[in-house]
Parts: structure tokens; C-alpha cells; sequence
């Protein structure tokens, strides 16, 4: 392993040229999912090969990151020398000068080799300040033997009455089957992500183009009636408690017959160690309704340098060997190439991939799809698909979810928890001085 690490970084020449590395600890926060978990185990790699830089590794569950990270970094705290965030933080943080700029990469790192799309959404006026671990859209997973046996097919591209329809029809709870798997944890980054996309569908937006939220209107309304709905009559009990993860867990287990979430997944559905059903999953995209605009996300996991870092040099080291082709490469040897980190760059979109990847095909097309710059029917006035790319929405969007997981759990109507999500919103966008 030693030996073909060495071969490996020597010859990408994975260092900052004239940077002299003192021995130095990385504290490195990180979220729970798979592919991190993944990095974390293959960053004996890096270690072998930089032995003067340690990594202490800091692994969270999203919604407790996002919160510890936004806190050590308004306070220039200095917890933390490499953070995984997304293009919501990258974009404001890299705006208000907390990030370093991700600049003098090596030559070998082949930035041009990132797609555009994910190099914009991780950049402030052409400056980069995070480089993507990996990058995702959101598409329909479904069991394709339920489907059969039910006598059903599932189109290319489903409306969401569609996934409803074929939800009641394969929800057999007294099997522990369960019609359909969404979303139900509140966070901006958990429940509201997918619950934007479903809205988006439906016509709606988070705000009118002077900043006024909508969610007395009807497109809401539909929306959110028919999530709520959708997922008492077919969804998994406890719902409420669910983000990506878990219901990751029960698709594996064989407890969902459909789960709409984000493209990542694809390389854990399909793994034999991990998913009981992994010969059975069949991929179309993400549901649309009275519009497309905006039904799939795009996000990405990208590794960041707070300014208030004390081992910079070593920070943008680590970030880029794990970014890099390189570490594509060593994750295609230990666990296979359809493991590889999608949708940062064209040339992981190899014949060889796309052949072991059943999912990638789908992933490819939504990325190129997604346009955060118009993410609704209607003109907006904010750039974000399934967030809102203004520093108020991270409270904003996190108290919107708890509104609708009430929903979900029944503490609350849809109705109402619409009508609380206006009147919230409302007052903390005049308080931030909106319109502006």
C-alpha cells in the first residue's frame, strides 16, 4: 500500500512548490456520510507519505456541523483547519474574507478538470475558496422487483403525483415496506432541501423579486399538502427523524420501494456489503410537476481553510490530495471505481466508469441540468435550487423545517405550518432589512 502511495503522490506531485512543511497536526471537521467516512479511512495514504502532518479528524452528524462550524468561524474560533462545507458557506464565507482562496494549486491538480458549474458554485468573483469532494444532484431511487411484481413501470422522468400514485400502491407496512422514503429531519440542509425541490416542482419559490415570501400561496400549499400526505399514508413510521442517512438505511434494508434524494447515493444502493437490495435499484430523475425548473438540487461537499487556521500550507496539501484524480484513483483501487467521489470532474465520466456506475448516466445529466440562477417558474431574486443563498437563510430555512416536520408528525396541519412559516420569515427578513 506504502509503495503504490509513494508511486502515486510522487509522480502528481502532490505539494505546494517552495513550501516547507513543519510538523504540524490538521484538525479536519467533517460530516458523517460514506464518502467522507471513506476518506477518512484512506487518508493513512497521505499520512504515510507527509509524515510531518497529522490529521485529527472531527466527524459530525450534518446539522450539528454546520452549527459547529458557523459558530468557530464568525468567531474566528480556530477550532478547525480544514472544514467540510458547501456552496451555501462557500459563497458567503468566501465573501466576507474567512476562507483562504484556493489559489497556487498544482499544476497537476488540473482545475480545468472540475465542472464549470461546481467551480462557480464553490467561487466568489471568480476566486475559488473550497475545493469539491464530491458534487450531487438528486434523482428517484426504486426498487425495480417491487415494481414488476405490482405490475408497475416507472417513467423516465415521474411527476410527484405519479411517485404518490405508486407509493400507496407498494406500501405494505405489515411487511415493513414502505411506499415511499423522504426526508423528514428539520434543517435547512435536511428536510428542506428535498422539500424545496418538491415546491420547486409545483411552481413555487422561496421569495417574489422584492423579497416577500410566499408561502400563502397556492404552490406551497400543494406542495407541502402533498409531501405531508404522500408520507403519512406510505411513508416509514418516525419519518420525522430521517435525513439522508437514515433513510440511506432502511433503502439498504429493504424497507423502501422508492427514495428520492441526492445522486451520491448511487455508489452505496448498489454495493453488495452494504445494500440487501443492491441487484434490484433502478435510477430515473428527480420528480417533477408543473415545472422542472428547479426539481433537482445541485450541492457540493468541498473541503474549505478558514483564514484563522495555523497550518494553511498544510491544510491546502491535504485538501488537494483529496481532491484530487489521484485520490480517485486510490479509491477506485481499495473499493471500486463506481465508489469514485461523482460529480466533480470530466474525467471521472470514463468509459470504464459509466460502464460500472449504473447511475451515472442520470447524475451527469441533472448536474448539467441544475442552474441555481433560476431555480423557479417564476423570476427570483436569489440564487439557490434547494437553498437560499443569503446569510439569513441558514436560521430562516432551519425554523421553516421544524414547521414542516410538525406537519409531518401531526403536532401540527400543513396549513398551518405554512402559515407560520410566512409569518416567521416575514419578520426576520424586515429585521434583516429587506428588500435591500
Amino acid at each position: 500500500m506504502k509503495a503504490i502511495a509513494t508511486a502515486l503522490l510522487v509522480t502528481t506531485g502532490l505539494t505546494l512548490s517552495g513550501v516547507s512543511l513543519a510538523a504540524q497536526t490538521l484538525t479536519i471537521a467533517t460530516v458523517n456520510n460514506s464518502d467522507m467516512i471513506r476518506m477518512q479511512k484512506l487518508s493513512k495514504t497521505f499520512e504515510a507519505e507527509h509524515p510531518d502532518i497529522k490529521l485529527n479528524w472531527v466527524v459530525l452528524e450534518e446539522n450539528v456541523l454546520r452549527q459547529r462550524l458557523t459558530t468557530d468561524i464568525a468567531t474566528q474560533g480556530g477550532q478547525f483547519d480544514v472544514l467540510t462545507i458547501g456552496m451555501y458557506e462557500a459563497a458567503l464565507w468566501g465573501a466576507k474574507g474567512w476562507l483562504e482562496p484556493m489559489n497556487n494549486l498544482p499544476a497537476s491538480y488540473d482545475i480545468d478538470d472540475v465542472f464549470p458549474s461546481v467551480r462557480d458554485g464553490l467561487s466568489v468573483k471568480g476566486t475559488l475558496f473550497a475545493l469539491p469532494f464530491y458534487a450531487e444532484s438528486s434523482m428517484t431511487y426504486y426498487r425495480t422487483d417491487l415494481f414488476k411484481d405490482a405490475g408497475l413501470s416507472m417513467p423516465e422522468r415521474p411527476t410527484w403525483e405519479q411517485i404518490g400514485e405508486f407509493a400507496a400502491k407498494l406500501n405494505h407496512p405489515e411487511k415493513e415496506q414502505y411506499g415511499i422514503c423522504l426526508r423528514g429531519k428539520a434543517g435547512w440542509g435536511e428536510n428542506m432541501a428535498l422539500i424545496t425541490t418538491v415546491a420547486n416542482a409545483y411552481g413555487a419559490r422561496w421569495f417574489d423579486e422584492k423579497w416577500q415570501p410566499e408561502f400563502n400561496g397556492p404552490e406551497w400549499k400543494n406542495a407541502l399538502n402533498f409531501y405531508a400526505e404522500t408520507m403519512k399514508k406510505a411513508g416509514p413510521p418516525g419519518a420525522s427523524s430521517n435525513g439522508f442517512n437514515e433513510n440511506l438505511a432502511l433503502f439498504n434494508s429493504g424497507k423502501c420501494a422508492m427514495w428520492v434524494d441526492a445522486s451520491v447515493a448511487g455508489s452505496f444502493v448498489t454495493d453488495k456489503t452494504q445494500s440487501k437490495v443492491s441487484d434490484h435499484v433502478g435510477f430515473t430523475y428527480a420528480p417533477h410537476q408543473v415545472t422542472d425548473k428547479g426539481s433537482a438540487w445541485l450541492y457540493s461537499w468541498a473541503l474549505a481553510i478558514p483564514t484563522s487556521s495555523k497550518a494553511k500550507d498544510a491544510a491546502k496539501v491535504f485538501s488537494s490530495w483529496a481532491t484530487s484524480r489521484e485520490y480517485a484513483a486510490l479509491v477506485a483501487k481499495e473499493d471500486g471505481i463506481a465508489n469514485v467521489p461523482p460529480g466533480t470532474r470530466a474525467s471521472t465520466y470514463s468509459d470504464a466508469y459509466m460502464k460500472a456506475a449504473p447511475f451515472a448516466k442520470i447524475t451527469l445529466e441533472s448536474l448539467k441540468a441544475a442552474n441555481p440562477k433560476d431555480p423557479s417558474a417564476k423570476p427570483v431574486p436569489y440564487v439557490g435550487i434547494q437553498l437560499v443563498t443569503i446569510p439569513e437563510f441558514q436560521a430562516i430555512g432551519t425554523q421553516v423545517g421544524k414547521q414542516f416536520s410538525a406537519a409531518l408528525t401531526g403536532q401540527t396541519t400543513a396549513d398551518k405550518a405554512l402559515a407560520d412559516a410566512q409569518t416567521f420569515t416575514e419578520r426576520e427578513m424586515k429585521r434583516a432589512g429587506y428588500p435591500k
